[in-house]
């Protein structure tokens, strides 16, 4: 069955293209004899109708196409493109139609004028100022409807942006985070004083780092890498034994961005779901692939008595990097390895535009 959706856009249409139909009617000069159901009529009324129609649904097509090759935007010279394609399907048929109706089909539609090339021409350019000004107007309706859906979407993201924000500094400085942090500081003071104070600097930095960049939701690779370092130092204190986090990152961490939090966020949502000792260690690993990616990977020591996931942290990730690129990022599980792959974003990178209509 048709969507009320469909049957509403063809219902606006055929409504629109009767108006236009009628008020073209009433500004040509017609016989005394001319009725508009004699055959002329009915050719002009149908010729109109598929032509308006041929336009408006190639339209359509053609700009969900060009929506889809470039991931979502329809930009100024997007829109050029599809209005001179849309021409170039239209102007033809439009321009057959009426010679086959003026030069072949004559007696069939009734078009007896003394000047058929003239008769011609005038349908043609009529129908190509018509066809122009329908694929204009629909280009500047889906531009409207296209920055209204981006608006929203940007409204939404800045919305859970700040929300994931909140969320990041509330659980790094909760007390249960804290608890367990002065808990193995205590422990160290009686057993190594210099790993104790090693241990007090790197949870200053962590906070710092969390209070410096609560208003920023990207940040360089190199910043986020650093404070990685200290909070993996941090766990590995904690469990000791129990845990094998490493870094292998082969690009300069200066050239590229990544949103704040993203990789303590990763290494956090592998410990939350897996269950390590020092006799089943987990493994760790955050991986550069080429100039593009990183790579966060675990071995898989799924608990057997959890909570269902929400997926809630890793949503959030794709939503933040949505906010950037068109870039996915991937998430796969194979041979033993939970594996999650975020883009590398350009230092340089700037907030997605809303569409541009000149």
């Amino acid at each position: 069955m048709l969507k009320k959706a469909t049957i509403k856009k063809f219902g606006i249409r055929i409504l629109i293209i009767n108006v236009v139909y009628l008020l073209i009617k009433l500004t040509i000069v017609h016989d005394k004899d001319d009725t508009p159901f004699d055959a002329t009529g009915i050719f002009y009324y149908c010729s109109a109708f598929f032509l308006f129609m041929l336009a408006w649904e190639s339209n359509d097509w053609l700009v969900r196409r060009q929506q889809l090759k470039i991931g979502g935007g329809l930009d100024l010279t997007g829109g050029v493109k599809v209005l001179l394609i849309n021409l170039a399907i239209c102007l033809p048929v439009s321009a057959l139609v009426y010679y086959l109706a003026i030069f072949q089909f004559d007696q069939l539609c009734k078009i007896d004028v003394d000047n058929p090339w003239l008769r011609f021409r005038i349908d043609f350019f009529r129908a190509a100022i018509l066809g122009f000004a329908l694929i204009i107007f629909n280009l500047f309706y889906h531009a409207l409807q296209q920055k209204k859906e981006m608006e929203n979407k940007m409204n939404d993201l800045q919305k859970e942006i700040m929300t994931s924000k909140y969320k990041s500094l509330k659980n790094q400085i909760s007390p249960h985070f804290l608890f367990n942090s002065l808990n193995t500081l205590t422990s160290l003071m009686y057993e190594d004083r210099d790993l104790a104070s090693d241990f007090v600097s790197r949870l200053a930095t962590c906070y710092r780092y969390i209070l410096d960049n609560r208003e920023e939701d990207l940040v360089s690779l190199e910043k986020e890498t650093n404070f990685l370092d200290s909070f993996i130092f941090m766990m590995n204190i904690r469990h000791e034994g129990a845990l094998s986090i490493h870094t292998h990152i082969s690009i300069n961490p200066k050239d590229f961005v990544i949103p704040t939090l993203s990789l303590q966020m990763l290494v956090e949502n592998a410990l939350k779901h897996n269950y390590y000792s020092k006799e089943k260690p987990l493994e760790i690993n955050i991986i550069s692939i080429q100039k593009n990616s990183l790579v966060v990977q675990n071995n898989l020591h799924v608990r057997k008595q959890k909570e269902e996931s929400t997926k809630l942290g890793l949503k959030n990730i794709e939503r933040r990097y949505s906010f950037y690129t068109n870039q996915k990022v991937v998430i796969e599980t194979e041979n033993g390895y939970f594996k999650v792959t975020i883009p590398l974003l350009p230092k340089n990178i700037k907030e997605i535009a809303i569409v541009k209509v000149s």
